[in-house]
């Protein structure tokens, strides 16, 4: 683990160091870039953050992100590294923008093309404001996608497992055994013969029938047994809520659950809100969380 540890760590520091060189590079033809548009030394200084530093945030915005969230921050991260590319090429093929002195040059002979590399180059940083607000809102605003019913019916079962009541004992105690013992009496011949004492009667010891039976006496005597039904359950004692059928089940779940976000529409949330089995509270929660998906499919 240790060792995986290190090799992704040195990646990454590989990766981070190599994308710095790369950005030292790009950094040069997009400041000269920066100059010839009229852009001052400040200015020309900074406008290399504006075109990269959008790629990188849109990069982590990808990793971050899911579905058309991301795909549009993808989309922006190949749009930057294209103008990039493009004001990169421009810079090694006009030997003018080298000149460390030059204020304002043309990007091109040609005017149509000099217009285009003009619109692309000054409307970058705007480009940068827009889009980099519009990632960072997305990013701050990602919540992250509901478990699938399959994965919360795992977890509920697992839950349901654990609170189950189990025997405090995994083995059956036997049942305790009853030793008779043999009553020792003093032989009347030993005793002092100037007192009188009355004999004394053996006890008899019982027989294995009657020991078998004083055993389970006594275990029955220890260990109660469950109470029988003694007859109908009065009218006074039943439930008066009637029985409710699935559309009333589904049209009291629906009000119930209209203001629940989906991560909190789970079985266990519907079965104590509405009182009714697990079982009706699985379907439940599977028809809503199906009309919620098919809503916001109307919806997009």
């Amino acid at each position: 683990m240790n060792l995986h540890r290190k090799g992704r760590a040195a990646l990454v520091l590989a990766l981070v160091a190599v994308v710095a060189m790369a950005f030292r590079v790009s950094w040069n033809a997009l400041r000269d870039i920066a100059n010839a548009v009229g852009a001052d030394d400040t200015a020309a200084t900074l406008y290399p953050f504006v075109v990269d530093g959008l790629m990188a945030l849109a990069l982590i915005a990808t990793l971050v992100l899911t579905g058309r969230d991301r795909t549009f921050a993808l989309r922006v991260l190949g749009t930057y590294t294209l103008a990039s590319l493009v004001l990169n090429y421009v810079h090694g093929l006009v030997p003018k923008l080298h000149d460390a002195q030059l204020d304002w040059t043309r990007l091109a002979d040609w005017d149509p093309a000099n217009w285009a590399l003009v619109l692309l180059a000054t409307s970058l940083p705007v480009g940068s404001i827009y889009f980099g607000s519009d990632l960072v809102a997305k990013v701050l605003h990602y919540r992250p996608a509901p478990i699938p019913a399959s994965d919360a019916n795992a977890e509920e079962s697992a839950k349901t497992i654990s609170n189950r009541s189990m025997a405090d004992l995994p083995v059956s105690t036997s049942q305790p055994v009853v030793t008779m013992t043999r009553l020792v009496v003093p032989d009347p011949v030993a005793v002092d013969a100037g007192k009188s004492i009355p004999p004394v009667k053996p006890i008899p010891t019982p027989a294995p029938a009657a020991v078998a039976s004083i055993d389970r006496g006594s275990v029955a005597a220890e260990s109660p047994r469950p109470r029988g039904a003694t007859g109908r359950v009065p009218h006074a004692a039943r439930s008066t809520r009637p029985k409710r059928t699935p559309d009333q089940l589904l049209d009291e779940a629906r009000t119930a659950t209209a203001d629940w976000p989906l991560a909190d529409l789970t079985a266990e949330g519907i079965r104590r809100t509405i009182h009714t089995s697990p079982a009706n509270a699985r379907v439940l929660r599977d028809t809503l969380r199906a009309e919620r998906a098919a809503a916001s499919g109307a919806t997009a």
